[in-house]
Formats: C-alpha cells, structure tokens, sequence
C-alpha cells in the first residue's frame, strides 16, 4: 500500500510539473473571461509583487531556457533589480536544442530579442501571441530565416514556443502592463540552458557551443548585474555592455569599444568561481558527455508517462527528462545512427552532435571553457547556415504591424536605440 501510495504522489508531482505552473491559473476558467487583452493578472501574483518591493507596472524582461523547458518573468523591484516574479513550463517546443538557422527548420529561436508593443497579437489564432522579433539584427547579418515565431497560446508548436492559454493570458499581462507603465521594450533571452559551468561542459561536444558560449557572455552580464544588458551585434557577433566610440554596424566592423570598470571586476569575480565550477566538471563527468534528445524521444518518453494515467503533459515533454549523460566513445555512434534514420526518413538533422566536432572538443576539451569576463566571443557559424556577400539589411518595419492589422502575426523591427534605464554604469549606487 505504501508503494502505491508514493507512486500516486509521484505521479501528482508530474502533473503539476507539466503544463500547468500554479493552481491558481490552472484555476482560470476561459470562458468567463469577458476581456483577454485586460485580464488583470492573479491576486496571488499581485500579493507576490507587493512582497518584493515591485510596482505593479514596473519593467519586466523573459528568459527561456529550453532544456528544462521553462519560461520566466522577471521583474524590475525598487533597487532596478530584476527578479523572477513568475516560472512556467512551456507546454510546446519543437526541434531540439540550438538556434533557429532557416525557414522551416522547425528550431526555436535563442539569442536576445527586443519586444515593443507592436509585438503584441491580442487577436492571434492561438488565443493570444508575442512575437519573438525573429530575425533580429544578429541573425539577419548571419543569413537565418523564418518569420511568425512567437510566444503564443494553444500549446503547439512548430519553431514557437507554445504556452498554455491559461499561461500566455498572464505572460501577456505582464507585458501590458509593464508597457503600460512606460518601458519601451522588453528584453527576450532564449537560451538553450542555464549556462552554468556543468552545463557547459555536458554540452561542451555540441556543434552550438561556440554560439552558445557568445549567448553566455550576455547570461554572465545579467548574472552580475541583474539587468537586461544592452545587447549591440557587429562584425555579425552579439556584444553585451558596451561604452563604443562610435555606430555599430551588425556586419560591419566593431568600433573602439571598453567595458565599465565596475561591470568588468564584477565580470571578473564571476568568472574566478566560473573556472573552479568547470573544472570540477571537468573531473566529476571526465569521458562523459550529454545526448541531447531529439524531438521524437521527448514525446515519446511523454506518451511513455501518460500511458494509463489521465495526467495533462507537456506534450512535447523536456530535454532534460528525455536526454541522459553517455560515454563519448558511445556518443558518436548514437548521434551518426539517428542522423542517417531521420535522413532516410527525408527529413533534415536539425545541429546533431557530428563526428568532427566530438573529435575536436575530445583532443582539446579544455578549450570548451568560455571567459565570463570576455566582451565578445567569437560565434561558430555551422556549415548549413548561409553566410550572405553583402551586408544584410536590418528588418524593414512591416506596414501591417499589429496596430493597423492586429490579425497579422509577422516579425516586428527592433525599437530606436537609446540609453536603457536599467544602464549598469547610468549612475552610482
């Protein structure tokens, strides 16, 4: 009796861990809904803000991280700190883990996005919708495609990162609100993972890691700030808080640039414990390395869970419940067999693990540890995205933004550049 009874409990967890996030918005009921676009946001959110010293229209920021299949709000408080305010678990997200590179790939974004309030769809299909702003300035000057890749409702995903209805009718609150409240634009952050140090080295094999270890450098400036960094691309690169003696151009060259000196000992300091972090990963998973799942095998252990219980899933399950530790010798051969049935299939292989790169990062592993203190690290372009012979242009601003045809759901420009209230080195402390 014991056993069944912790097998229940159990099984409760997992449901709770799914697409639902709290019982009091699993608690809305849609239908009595008389406003979608002014649905004040739960009490108990509200009770949490006061708590910590946050108005109710302060200034809010997102983060996804992919692996653990998780999306936050944050939120700023009396100090112009950012912190979390509200977590859901995403209920749908194709593809597996690393950037979007093409039209119809089916990945997710990752990177840093600027969302305005023409990047709100209060008359989406899917309830309702954010648009990501994909491409943005980085991923035009890198030649990567896809348009409509948004945060939206319906839990289903083909590139979006699709919430519940119940969640994305808050997530969308709290940006109206915070709009409403004066902030221009709300930084979107989509990581592949938390980039911790044991993180990095599980994934230290992925033919993403360079991206990933660039994406870092703007989790590491958060991390020690605790403010959405002012994200700038040039020399078609992501750079993160930086004081520049002239225009930054995406493709063109990088101007004069330094680092605040506070940001930069701060930076610093972080990247002391960083490299301590690494190497004990280094020692506790040495010759191991992450698989990371494919879309297939998330569903497939979620199928594998609902199998008799009537338990509402994520559909598309997590990376972090699906992927596991393995050997790099095994590594290989698990990667190369996959890829050659998803190609028999007619399908693509959307950034797998290849031959090469386990090889390269095996002969040099320690040369997978990225500098938190670092401005700008190099980014590694994979083979399959298309590198353009001109300078791209930024995303031209679409004469049917949301405001004059709210039924549109396409990729909005980035707003004016200008220096961001949240500035590390505005003013003293």
């Amino acid at each position: 009796m014991r056993i069944r009874h912790l097998a229940y409990v159990s099984l409760m967890a997992l449901a709770l861990a799914g697409c639902n996030d709290t019982l009091d918005t699993a608690a809305i009921d849609l239908s009595k809904v008389k406003n979608k676009v002014e649905q004040p946001l739960p009490s108990h959110i509200l009770a949490d803000m006061a708590k910590k010293g946050m108005d109710r229209n302060s200034a809010i920021m997102i983060r996804i991280f992919k692996e653990e299949g998780t999306m936050e709000i944050l939120k700023a408080n009396q100090n112009n700190r950012f912190e979390v305010i509200a977590s859901y678990s995403i209920c749908a997200w194709s593809g597996r883990l690393g950037p979007k590179v093409k039209e119809g790939d089916r990945q997710a974004p990752e990177g840093f996005y600027m969302l305005t309030p023409a990047n709100l769809n209060p008359n989406s299909k899917y309830y309702l919708a954010i648009n990501t702003g994909f491409p943005n300035r980085y991923d035009a000057a890198n030649g990567r495609t896809g348009n409509n890749l948004m945060i939206h409702g319906a839990c289903s995903s083909s590139g979006c990162y699709s919430m519940t209805d119940q969640q994305v009718l808050e997530i969308y609150a709290f940006a109206r609100d915070a709009f409403k409240g004066g902030q221009k634009a709300v930084q979107l952050e989509a990581f592949p993972f938390r980039m911790t140090a044991e993180n990095m080295w599980k994934h230290r094999l992925s033919p993403n890691i360079e991206f990933w270890k660039m994406l870092k450098v703007g989790y590491d400036n958060f991390e020690v700030t605790k403010r959405p960094p002012e994200v700038e691309v040039c020399e078609k690169k992501y750079v993160f808080n930086q004081q520049a003696g002239g225009p930054f151009n995406a493709s063109g060259k990088c101007p004069v640039m330094t680092t605040p000196p506070a940001l930069q000992m701060a930076l610093a300091t972080y990247d002391k414990q960083y490299q301590a972090d690494y190497a004990s990963a280094t020692k506790k998973f040495d010759g191991m390395a992450w698989y990371d799942p494919s879309e297939a095998e998330r569903k497939a252990v979620v199928a594998k869970q609902r199998k008799g219980h009537d338990i509402a899933y994520a559909p598309t399950g997590t990376a972090l419940a699906a992927g596991k530790m393995v050997k790099v010798a095994d590594l290989e051969s698990m990667m190369s067999n996959q890829s050659g049935q998803q190609v028999a299939r007619g399908g693509t292989v959307a950034s797998p693990t290849t031959t090469a790169s386990i090889r390269l990062a095996t002969a040099a592993p320690n040369a997978a540890a990225p500098q938190a203190g670092s401005t700008m690290v190099a980014a590694n372009i994979p083979a399959n995205v298309p590198i353009p012979t001109a300078n791209p242009m930024n995303p031209v601003v679409n004469p049917l933004a949301y405001a004059g045809n709210p039924a549109v759901e396409t990729a909005q420009t980035e707003p004016p550049k200008k220096p961001p209230f949240w500035k590390f080195w505005a003013k003293s402390e």
